[in-house]
């Protein structure tokens, strides 16, 4: 087993912070809905916007102004006759938005270095991009666009293979500055895919996250009925049980190779992955949590 495979699987096992990766939706292809973006993660002027040649920018005409560098409205305008005069597609993504997320405590501008980093050299010289770092909340994250279309003409077209590639990149620049990073599959951590409710219920403020809002009600309903979809479970369960074989074979090949201490540490990571949940049978154990929180709360003091 190689050195860097060894190494994998401590920071697994150990319950290294994992990185965060996503692409979000909407906006992305047309002008309007471009510079509303840039708006909304430079927070209409308040923040620095950095840019891919190193510019820092701030001001309410950043958003317009990155449009015409990029020459955004050119590559609207030259997509948009063929597209909606013949085929009467969508108009194809003039650029993606993405969103780069480590937990609460990591230090935010070590997070904005390690994308910084990531992004030269992920899309430098290639794709027109910029960034801006957020600590409004509790977990720092950059929001990052990229120009879909690169210098020499080529689509950036964006895959499941892909954002795993970047989440291994972006983990591998942040140990390179000193923060713990990892990036493995959830069903490799025995994790659920569902969030928490709260983000959902945060999400739905927002206007965002629609899907999952859909989701929740749907849950509700089947809930008060009294009878949950449980379709999924096997194929769950199937997965889950490779996954635990895949860990215990690991095990054993550590054991093997004169490494017993990480060998138990995998052992007790296995005994310690919870039961394989569909996301509805999740967000059923989420919502009754909350129900319960809500009646503890309005129960009346016993005097």
């Amino acid at each position: 087993m190689s050195a860097t495979e060894v190494a994998l699987i401590a920071r697994t096992v150990r319950h290294t912070p994992e990185v965060i990766v996503k692409v979000t939706g909407g906006g992305g292809n047309s002008s309007h809905g471009v510079n509303a973006h840039f708006n909304y993660i430079g927070r209409r002027g308040d923040l620095e916007i950095e840019t891919d040649d190193g510019e820092r920018l701030s001001g309410r005409g950043v958003g317009r102004h990155l449009i015409n560098d990029w020459d955004l409205d050119l590559d609207e305008d030259r997509e948009r006759p063929d597209l909606f005069a013949t085929n009467r597609r969508a108009a194809p993504k003039l650029v993606h938005k993405m969103i780069f997320s480590m937990p609460a405590g990591t230090p935010p501008k070590k997070v904005l270095a390690a994308v910084r980093d990531f992004a030269r050299e992920e899309f430098g010289l290639q794709h027109r991009y910029a960034m801006v770092l957020h600590t409004d909340e509790p977990h720092p994250h950059v929001h990052m666009v990229v120009k879909a279309v690169s210098e020499a003409g080529v689509r950036l077209n964006i895959h499941k293979g892909t954002l795993r590639h970047w989440r291994q990149e972006f983990a591998r620049h942040l140990r390179a500055h000193g923060v713990e990073a990892n990036a493995t599959e959830r069903s490799v951590r025995g994790q659920s895919r569902a969030p928490k409710l709260d983000s959902i219920f945060r999400a739905a403020q927002r206007g965002a996250s629609a899907h999952m809002t859909a989701r929740v009600r749907e849950v509700a309903r089947e809930l008060k009925a009294g009878s949950l979809d449980g379709s999924g479970a096997a194929k769950l369960q199937q997965t889950r049980r490779e996954v635990v074989s895949g860990w215990n074979a690991l095990r054993g090949q550590l054991l093997a190779e004169g490494q017993p201490q990480l060998a138990d540490a995998v052992g007790i990571f296995v005994n310690q992955i919870p039961p394989p949940l569909t996301e509805k049978a999740w967000l059923a154990q989420e919502l009754i949590e909350h129900l319960r929180q809500v009646r503890s709360r309005d129960k009346p003091l016993v005097p």
